[in-house]
């Protein structure tokens, strides 16, 4: 049977959220009515706490139990907001913190592979290994790099300007490789794809421009081409792998949050643990004393 409480909750909340996460905040509360066995607006904050408590013992991930404690925090918050209740068991409820992935890299190696499998001389293959050069070259997110018009371009002085989040302009650096990719494909492959006259650098067969999701299915081609695994292959992967080889190659957390146009430094941070990561493992595989010795019986 509907709970009445819930049902006006959640039509509420689909007037301001995802679908998606409309879904996923009925699925929490119809699962606390089931744990109750009553409307979930008779809880308690002690039976608050034991179902979450439950959820850890069966071994839901942070993130999970934390939108559970977010579904519930506002369920409660809007059941005030209606005059429903007066009091809020979900108000002391600390909700788990979840736990940040470091983000996968693609080795140096395996990024030259990548590259290096864009090596044709038509138009559509100037232009993809000019995208994957400027993507692993300069690190921009791929709404970046589609975003990209001719006059945000200086080949001489080897700079592209982009527009990030919030539209935020920020002048970076490109490479030799990057700056010789892109001057070929601007000179001998651009030139047979503009059938439209568009503003934007990178453009599909059709003339039109280039897409998030076109930008992805060229990085997968070109992996499978590379012998690398196309389903881990995707734009962002090679923004993940420029911030870490920079670090690895010496570059200062600041620098590399303004070529990232990161707002916050500690989201630069994060890419530190990989690089020290890689160091340890690098270490453990070639000193001598690092190795496990086998034990002799």
């Amino acid at each position: 049977m509907a709970d009445r409480d819930v049902e006006s909750f959640l039509a509420l909340l689909a007037a301001r959220r995802s679908p998606r996460t409309v879904e996923a905040y009925q699925r929490d509360l119809n699962s606390l009515t089931e744990w109750l066995g009553r409307p979930p607006a008779t809880a308690s904050t002690e039976d608050l706490e034991r179902y979450l408590a439950a959820g850890r013992e069966s071994g839901l991930s942070p993130a999970t139990l934390a939108r559970r404690t977010a579904a519930i925090r506002m369920f409660f918050r809007h059941l005030q907001l209606m005059d429903a209740t007066t009091e809020d068991p979900a108000a002391a409820l600390d909700a788990p913190r979840r736990t940040r992935r470091l983000p996968r890299t693609l080795s140096p190696a395996e990024a030259e592979r990548l590259i290096e499998a864009a090596n044709g001389a038509g138009p559509r293959d100037l232009r993809d290994r000019a995208l994957v050069e400027l993507l692993y070259g300069a690190g921009l997110r791929v709404s970046e790099a589609v975003g990209l018009e001719r006059g945000a371009v200086d080949l001489d002085s080897r700079v592209v300007r982009a527009f990030g989040k919030g539209s935020k302009e920020r002048i970076v650096p490109i490479g030799r490789e990057a700056t010789e990719a892109l001057r070929r494909y601007l000179s001998r492959g651009r030139p047979h794809l503009d059938r439209r006259h568009r503003p934007e650098i990178f453009l599909n067969a059709q003339g039109g421009p280039l897409t998030r999701a076109g930008a992805f299915l060229i990085l997968r081609r070109l992996a499978a081409k590379a012998g690398l695994e196309p389903e881990r292959i995707h734009p962002h992967l090679l923004r993940h792998s420029f911030a870490t080889h920079m670090l690895e190659g010496g570059a200062d957390l600041r620098s590399l949050q303004e070529l990232l146009g990161h707002a916050d430094l500690g989201t630069t941070e994060l890419y530190t643990h990989v690089s020290d990561r890689r160091r340890k493992e690098a270490y453990f595989a070639a000193h001598p004393h690092a190795r496990r010795r086998k034990v002799s019986g």
